[in-house]
């Protein structure tokens, strides 16, 4: 810096390094994708202790909670009647309110118990062949959805053309063409649907943990709506259970294990060569969760896949993730 009768002149070394030549920001590696992180731990059985535990602890707490109720109310009888009463009626409606929600919860595990047993008599008048058997599978199925305006047209056509099948194949496949096949594209757009929401909050948000709890969210929302779809809408608790189910099958079966040649065919290499860890960990995530939605699918669903009827996942991950890679693609094109 210098100052001759003038303004100050500030002088710059020619070497000083710049922004232009301040070296990449490293990415760190994160392991597996957290879809495959969520489904290995999720589908580990629990320990019989651990399960003792929480069931003792569980019981130590509901004794604890209905002594001290029980005598919250005697001492405050014995001080004010009118006070006593309203805590006792309270406390009335509480319980009362519990049973109701687990009723629900009963009802909800009939429904899925409902679907699972209609999907293995399907299955086995498929295996025998049985006339009889496929016709009692389809008319326990006409009673599922015989509430439902939107299976009303297909009813009406199943019931037209039921007459001319003379085999459990044919009868079994028209009741999934003109019943089942609209509620396949409603749990399709389900399906796309949370692996687009997974694949971009893994993407854009660099937050820890994030990509698990929106995985985690997402696949038990999308698994619980699925189920409601085909006529099993599960509860809390159901939800739950027909979530470590599908995953622990995922697992069992090796579907989560997901590598470049799954990314390579729903997006292409040349692209996501360019691409971030994170984006590229994001289609990860989405197509897992396009697997799951296709796991959850078989299980819901009160017949299994006909022959070609099996969504595709890398079809279903091509239409979630258009908005997100499609542009890229078109212009590598």
């Amino acid at each position: 810096m210098s100052e001759k009768n003038g303004p100050l002149v500030f002088e710059v070394e020619d070497d000083a390094p710049g922004p232009d030549k301040a070296p990449p920001v490293p990415e760190i590696a994160t392991g597996p994708a957290a879809m495959q992180r969520l489904a290995v731990s999720s589908a580990r059985p629990g320990s019989r202790i651990a399960r003792l535990f929480w069931a003792g602890l569980a019981g130590v707490v509901s004794l604890v909670v209905s002594v001290a109720a029980w005598d919250f109310v005697i001492r405050l009888l014995e001080r004010s009647p009118v006070l006593g009463w309203v805590a006792t009626v309270l406390i009335a409606v509480t319980l009362f309110a519990l049973a109701l929600m687990a009723l629900r919860e009963l009802a909800a595990f009939a429904r899925l118990a409902r679907l699972d047993g209609l999907q293995k008599a399907a299955a086995g008048a498929l295996t025998s062949g049985d006339l009889g058997a496929a016709r009692g599978v389809v008319d326990r199925l006409e009673r599922l959805y015989a509430t439902r305006d939107d299976t009303r047209w297909g009813r009406e056509r199943l019931a037209e053309r039921r007459g001319d099948a003379f085999d459990a194949d044919a009868l079994l496949s028209l009741a999934e063409r003109e019943l089942l096949v609209p509620l396949d594209a409603l749990a399709q757009a389900e399906v796309e649907a949370a692996a687009r929401q997974v694949a971009t909050v893994t993407a854009i948000v660099p937050l820890a943990l994030a990509d698990v709890f929106t995985a985690l969210t997402s696949n038990m929302r999308m698994i619980r709506r699925i189920a409601e779809v085909y006529g099993g809408r599960a509860g809390v608790l159901g939800s739950w259970r027909l979530t470590r189910s599908v995953l622990a099958h995922l697992v069992a079966t090796g579907a989560v294990a997901v590598g470049d040649d799954l990314i390579g065919s729903v997006a292409g290499g040349g692209v996501l060569s360019k691409l971030s860890r994170r984006f590229g960990e994001g289609v990860i995530n989405g197509a897992l969760t396009a697997r799951v939605g296709v796991a959850a699918m078989e299980v819901c669903r009160p017949l299994p896949f006909g022959e070609g009827r099996r969504p595709s996942v890398t079809g279903l991950v091509r239409r979630a993730l258009t908005g997100l890679f499609g542009r890229e693609d078109r212009a590598q094109s």
